[in-house]
């Protein structure tokens, strides 16, 4: 990808499309650009915003840090020092639109946000049974869960809610899905699948989603959670020999740490498979070419699918 000083910086987009294009709300775009002076937009005849490719794509980088936990305010001071040192950042490519909700479930993901957000637990649990009732398990977690955890996600990243509400949130969703992996019948002759994250990945519901699905489909899945060490995690496969290893990594530094990881892996005989997800391959498409593995799609869904036909494959 270019660095983003290559690119154009003629004013040509609205605040509405840079919002459309970089996923910051358009009130967020204001508040960024009155308190950190990162990017400063033209104005056209009427006094509108109009900003330059350029700009979006410095936007852009910004709101890729965020995602990383970065907390804004270290984000735009890592981001100056970087252009005050001349060290232009690469342009990020643009991301097909995020798939959220339907109009089925759109609702179910503001109350349960509402619930989350307020502690309200039982409430929560309530939408919760009440949505597992009427929708299948996959619309349950990719259009209801995972855009509700979304949602709490950047309403923390905009100061509109505190970080103990969205770890609540985190927790809760976190707690309802382990109960649902768990309630599945363990089989202890199926095909085994170790399920979890890449060294200092802390994001785990996709990686929670998938063993969930995975053990739906009737295979023996060992979900080992967030940030797994790289040797320890070969040597319980030299152990154990899974057919299949699944890792996710929400951000770069845990996608790159899965090349080292995935090299091990090759070495083991027999040779579990290897598959691999998260935001930062969905961010990033070069970054699915260096694992040596099987990029296995843009969401938790996607993943179980692929990673189901890995396995039968064997």
């Amino acid at each position: 990808m270019p660095a983003v000083n290559e690119l154009p910086a003629k004013p040509s987009h609205t605040i509405q499309t840079v919002s459309q294009m970089t996923g910051v709300p358009a009130v967020t775009l204001r508040m960024w650009e009155r308190r950190y002076d990162i990017v400063r937009p033209a104005r056209s005849g009427g006094n509108y915003r109009l900003y330059s490719d350029r700009d979006v794509a410095l936007l852009r980088w910004l709101k890729h840090e965020v995602d990383g936990g970065l907390p804004i305010r270290q984000a735009a001071a890592r981001l100056r020092q970087r252009l005050g040192a001349g060290d232009w950042p690469a342009a990020l490519p643009l991301l097909r639109p995020r798939r959220g909700p339907s109009p089925a479930t759109q609702g179910w993901v503001g109350r349960l946000f509402v619930s989350l957000v307020a502690a309200d637990e039982r409430r929560a649990r309530e939408i919760v049974r009440l949505a597992g009732a009427r929708f299948d398990l996959d619309t349950l977690c990719v259009q209801i869960l995972t855009p509700c955890l979304v949602e709490i996600g950047e309403a923390w990243h905009r100061g509109e809610i505190r970080v103990a509400q969205e770890h609540f949130a985190s927790t809760f969703l976190r707690g309802h899905l382990l109960s649902l992996y768990q309630a599945y019948p363990l089989r202890r002759g199926a095909l085994r699948a170790f399920v979890g994250c890449a060294p200092s990945e802390q994001h785990e519901i996709g990686a929670l989603m998938v063993a969930l699905f995975l053990r739906r489909g009737g295979f023996r899945v060992d979900y080992l959670g967030a940030n797994l060490d790289t040797a320890d995690l070969v040597a319980y496969a030299r152990d154990q020999r899974p057919a299949l290893v699944a890792l996710s990594a929400a951000t770069e530094g845990p996608a790159l740490a899965l090349e080292r990881m995935a090299e091990g892996l090759t070495r083991l005989r027999p040779r579990p498979l290897l598959g691999f997800g998260g935001r930062a391959f969905n961010l990033d498409p070069e970054l699915r070419r260096r694992p040596r593995g099987q990029f296995l799609g843009e969401d938790a869904a996607q993943g179980a699918t692929l990673a189901l036909t890995m396995l039968k494959k064997l």
